[in-house]
């Protein structure tokens, strides 16, 4: 099926006679009829037991994901944080290492360079645009993974997947690709090289800012057993895990020992999964995916050129327009599109983007993107704003920058309200 079949029919299959929509399982329990077989499920996890592990509702929009992406299998998260935090914890423990691209999100810079520092893990950051020698040069010898953004937020970089890829199956690493600003109807990295994808369905999965999750998706592609006679990496996927009575999750689980083991170790231990309700709204927003995405696209381009003809803007930064940096690269890895989010810089610095923003009346200023209405943000004085100097410069972001997330309004309304906005400036 096509991925505009997908949407709506992957995941879930109705009985005859049943609920023709994926019902809410709203259950945090299920019933066993013997002690064998509660014991059975703790050795073998194979079906639903608690649901801090796995949902029937939940797990219905897991295998649609999975689908949509490509992969042997895929976990809900309640956030788009927490899939990164586990994506990397599901590798990585205290003395290890990790490539991560500058140009990624800022609250994952964060969390990568101070919060997992704490506990122990090194995130070793270039840049996006480095060559395959200079990734292979920041490599160490407890360098466990190498982590990207398709899209990065908000500095719009445009990651080079064959580059990267081959950087990290050279040197028997996996790959982690944060997919959220592309989704999978413009982007399926793994069809690029990516072993892992991670998204922040809080965006454009969802699409109407109703509710915050994450997932974490396993091409099933990288071969662990091999890493690990290569290098020695990777124990924990081979070897007998202590914590879960012996579980080898490659013998056992085969090409989704990664997401298994994540379910089993990390949501075990951490708890952030979702509520089934959350994963029904979700659904909800993947059926929809495709159309909004065209819609999105097609706006964000025309509001892209009417910024790039006013003298108050220094920068558009839109790698679906012509002349961006990244528009060749974009027409290689995102041909359809390249999602609805564009950066621009206003002339006069913060000030003037402050008096743009307070002066729109239909784009909303709001801690969001990727929503169904059109919104604006200012990322130095809020998303990225625990980030130093150096670390903006790396990310991309000045203080003029505003990231505006173009909406699915009539684009003429959309062009009118900003040239408003523009007149404040």
């Amino acid at each position: 099926m096509k991925i505009e079949t997908k949407v709506l029919h992957s995941g879930y299959k109705p009985e005859n006679g049943g609920p023709g929509t994926i019902p809410i399982v709203q259950s945090t329990t299920y019933r066993f009829d013997s002690c064998d077989h509660v014991a059975a499920l703790f050795d073998k996890p194979t079906e639903f037991m608690y649901s801090r592990f796995a949902n029937p509702t939940c797990d219905a929009v897991e295998k649609k994901i999975a689908d949509l992406e490509g992969g042997v299998g895929c976990m809900l998260t309640s956030s788009g944080q927490a899939a990164s935090l586990l994506s990397v914890l599901n590798l990585c423990c205290a003395g290890d290492s990790f490539i991560a691209s500058s140009s990624i999100y800022g609250g994952t810079i964060n969390l990568f360079g101070f919060t997992l520092k704490k506990l122990g893990i090194e995130c070793i950051w270039v840049d996006v645009d480095a060559s395959y020698e200079e990734i292979c040069k920041a490599i160490k010898p407890n360098t466990k993974c190498i982590f990207g953004e398709t899209i990065a937020n908000p500095a719009l970089t445009v990651f080079d997947f064959e580059t990267w890829a081959k950087v990290a199956h050279d040197n028997n690493l996996p790959l982690i690709v944060d997919n959220t600003f592309a989704t999978p109807y413009l982007c399926r990295p793994f069809e690029w090289g990516a072993d892992i994808v991670v998204h922040s369905t809080t965006k454009y999965m969802d699409g109407h800012a109703v509710q915050g999750g994450g997932c974490i998706v396993d091409s099933g592609n990288f071969d662990w057993e091999k890493a690990y006679k290569a290098t020695g990496k990777f124990a924990d996927m081979v070897e007998p895990d202590e914590s879960y009575h012996g579980l080898r999750y490659v013998g056992d689980f085969g090409k989704a020992a990664y997401i298994v083991k994540a379910r089993t170790q990390l949501m075990r231990d951490f708890g952030c999964y979702p509520a089934a309700q959350s994963a029904f709204y979700l659904n909800m927003g993947l059926e929809t995916l495709p159309v909004r995405m065209e819609r999105y696209c097609a706006n964000a381009r025309k509001v892209a050129e009417f910024f790039k003809s006013s003298d108050k803007i220094a920068k558009v930064i839109y790698p679906g327009l012509p002349g961006d940096k990244y528009y060749e690269r974009a027409q290689k890895y995102l041909p359809n599109g390249t999602c609805g989010v564009i950066s621009i810089s206003i002339k006069g610095g913060r000030q003037a983007a402050v008096r743009f923003m307070d002066a729109l009346k239909l784009a909303c200023d709001e801690v969001h993107v990727a929503d169904i209405r059109t919104c604006v943000l200012h990322p130095a004085s809020a998303t990225h704003r625990q980030l130093t100097d150096e670390q903006l410069v790396a990310a991309g972001i000045d203080g003029g920058m505003v990231r505006v997330s173009v909406g699915l309004e009539n684009v003429d309304d959309i062009i009118e309200d900003l040239k408003g906005g523009l007149a404040a400036v």
